[in-house]
């Protein structure tokens, strides 16, 4: 008898491919077949998360330039370093919640085909990348000032916490925010080797917005949370998730805005209404992201969530010239 069983194809794209990663994405098309289970443990197959941790980090080296009117090659490589930072602590942080989770994540549709609940990994390898990933990005903390150093160390504390936060509290969310947001603090310390209001602002403004769109992307799982008790602030708000998310909408804009006006007290009118723009723009686009939320519709609350890569990058260029001005 004939044996056509095909033996599975290591560089086949769609084997081992998380349900929710963004189709034709580089871990799945171009990465070693062996190494792609690791990097779907660090989410580079869904680089949304990346750019949201990064994004805080980028607002406060511009915020701290405009503040200190001072900016050299030193924030050329803070800028490059929290970029390398943010890849390396996203992965590392995820796999922390992945090896937490796993017994949760097998339970979820649209988690149960990550790398440990599917095999792909074991709890082991996992560690073992954690901690790999970990040490890189700690050579990088290294190269900063001595505040960022001591802030960066301090990270790691809110990183652990999170996984476990939607076991005990209804807002795991604002856990999520205190981690994902620390590089604003951070960053300002790398510029400026000390933290100044505007950094503790900035950084309120980012726990805010990731109220907003993490409550959006937890919609997507409401129903199964409620089967297995995980609680999310999209199962505690129900109904009334719109008003939150108008809530969230609002302090974000309001905080950022203070942020940018206690960092450019220094400089002209001209200077202050331009940067006061980003925020303005920015929160124009969370509106349109308000206007399109269903939360029945699984698909747009995903893209929803990740066009908040689109937000972030929009104050970016109005405190470029702001700067200049």
């Amino acid at each position: 008898m004939t044996d056509n069983t095909k033996t599975p194809d290591p560089d086949d794209p769609e084997l081992g491919r998380v349900a929710d990663a963004v189709k034709g994405n580089w871990v799945d098309q171009i990465a070693p077949g062996p190494t792609r289970p690791y990097l779907r443990l660090s989410r580079a197959d869904r680089p949304i998360g990346t750019w949201l941790l990064y994004l805080p980090c980028v607002w406060a080296v511009a915020l701290a330039t405009l503040n200190t009117g001072t900016y050299g090659p030193m924030d050329i490589w803070i800028i490059a370093g929290c970029g390398i930072g943010a890849f390396l602590m996203r992965g590392a942080g995820c796999t922390w919640n992945d090896i937490t989770d796993r017994d949760i994540d097998g339970q979820v549709a649209r988690t149960r085909s990550r790398p440990i609940p599917s095999g792909q990994v074991t709890v082991k390898g996992a560690l073992i990348w954690m901690i790999v990933q970990s040490l890189v990005a700690f050579g990088i903390l290294l190269s900063f000032q001595p505040a960022a150093i001591i802030l960066g160390i301090l990270s790691l504390a809110p990183v652990a916490i999170y996984p476990f936060a939607k076991r005990f509290t209804w807002w795991p969310q604002v856990f999520l925010g205190i981690a994902f947001n620390w590089g604003a603090l951070l960053a300002w310390a790398a510029h400026s080797n000390a933290l100044h209001p505007a950094a503790m602002l900035l950084y309120f403004a980012g726990i805010a917005w990731t109220l907003f769109y993490d409550t959006i992307y937890a919609h997507q799982d409401t129903e199964d949370d409620a089967l297995i008790g995980v609680k999310s602030t999209a199962r505690l708000f129900g109904d009334n998730s719109r008003k939150w998310l108008r809530l969230f909408l609002t302090l974000t804009i309001l905080l950022f805005g203070g942020a940018v006006v206690m960092a450019c007290y220094d400089r002209s009118i001209l200077s202050l209404v331009i940067a006061l723009g980003g925020p303005w723009a920015m929160g124009w686009h969370l509106t349109w992201q308000l206007g399109r939320f269903d939360p029945d519709d699984n698909g747009l609350l995903l893209k929803l969530f990740r066009s908040n890569r689109d937000a972030g990058l929009i104050p970016l260029p109005f405190f470029a010239i702001a700067l200049l001005v």
